[in-house]
């Protein structure tokens, strides 16, 4: 969360702790985080957004709420808040977003795109007329925009992304070794041994899970070829996505990419060897930007920044299409 005035003022996963007898909130962000797959069965560990878009309102609400109420918000203190959304969400699904910003304690709640919101935090020249590309890979999806003008030229979005590399990795040691492992053993395996491409410094790693057969606690060793494999169905989603945009690109645009290149953010971005694999199967340099997992959100905070002037940028939360 950015606030005006003051930069990021809160970082924690979209992450909420619920006892599902009473339905009690009972921690969110990095506490919430690390109950996941170690709680009792009343208390449950939930994303209240998947893919992108809002699974569970009333959850989202709460946890909307209670980041505000972590930032100093009140009832007499109703903010306009800006929200980014992927660029692949519905109408619905603005509505759905828009509506529980506000029944949160939002007076008024816009949205703009993560994409635009990434190229605006990593400082590229989006009101020039100049192409510039980013490569958004966040948790549910991955999105490549190609921006001149301050407007999207041309757009791919998958409802691919972080946690579909979390879930290859949890499917692959379930099926080769019989072994079950949690949603956070998964996220450190594709943190250690992850990778998009061949990358220098390759070391295994032992895995500790819950043997399917005997229930029993068993230790595995796991190669980065054995995980980039197992990976590499998702991965290639986001790539073909990428390839996908570069062939929409008007030729005076992809010109300009072959100077500018492509930049990298979001998360998954972070995953060794995509910047590698991106280059090598689209021959335009890649780029991660300097601060990939904050990107966003510090260009939401320069549309706050200049609410006012930027008014065009937004999506119209509450009908179809852009508004430019």
């Amino acid at each position: 969360m950015y606030a005006r005035g003051e930069g990021i003022v809160l970082n924690e996963p979209s992450v909420i702790a619920l006892n599902s007898r009473s339905g009690e909130v009972l921690a969110m962000g990095h506490e919430a985080w690390q109950m996941i797959g170690r709680t009792p069965s009343y208390i449950v560990a939930v994303r209240p957004l998947r893919k992108g878009a809002i699974t569970d309102f009333e959850t989202t609400q709460r946890m909307i709420r209670l980041l505000l109420q972590r930032v100093g918000v009140s009832r007499l203190n109703r903010p306009r808040v800006v929200i980014c959304v992927p660029s692949a969400i519905t109408a619905v699904e603005r509505r759905a977003v828009t509506e529980a910003a506000k029944r949160a304690g939002a007076a008024d709640a816009r949205l703009i795109e993560q994409p635009v919101a990434a190229a605006i935090g990593a400082d590229m020249p989006i009101n020039e007329p100049i192409g510039n590309m980013v490569v958004d890979i966040g948790g549910g999806t991955t999105e490549t925009a190609l921006i001149s003008l301050g407007g999207v030229v041309a757009l791919e979005a998958v409802r691919v992304g972080s946690f579909d590399i979390d879930n290859a990795i949890q499917g692959y040691v379930r099926r080769e070794y019989g072994i079950a492992v949690g949603e956070r053993t998964a996220e450190e395996i594709k943190i250690i041994l992850g990778s998009a491409a061949p990358t220098e410094d390759e070391v295994s790693a032992e895995v500790r899970g819950r043997e399917l057969m005997s229930g029993l606690p068993k230790r595995v060793v796991l190669t980065p070829e054995e995980v980039r494999n197992a990976i590499e169905e998702p991965v290639t989603a986001m790539v073909d996505s990428v390839l996908s945009c570069l062939a929409q690109a008007p030729p005076e645009l992809a010109q300009d990419l072959i100077v500018q290149g492509i930049h990298l953010v979001g998360g998954g971005g972070l995953l060794r060897g995509m910047d590698l694999r991106l280059n090598e199967e689209s021959d335009v340099a890649v780029r991660r930007v300097r601060a990939p997992l904050e990107a966003v959100v510090l260009g939401a905070g320069k549309v706050i920044e200049h609410y006012e002037s930027v008014q065009a940028m937004f999506m119209d939360g509450n009908a179809g299409g852009r508004r430019r």
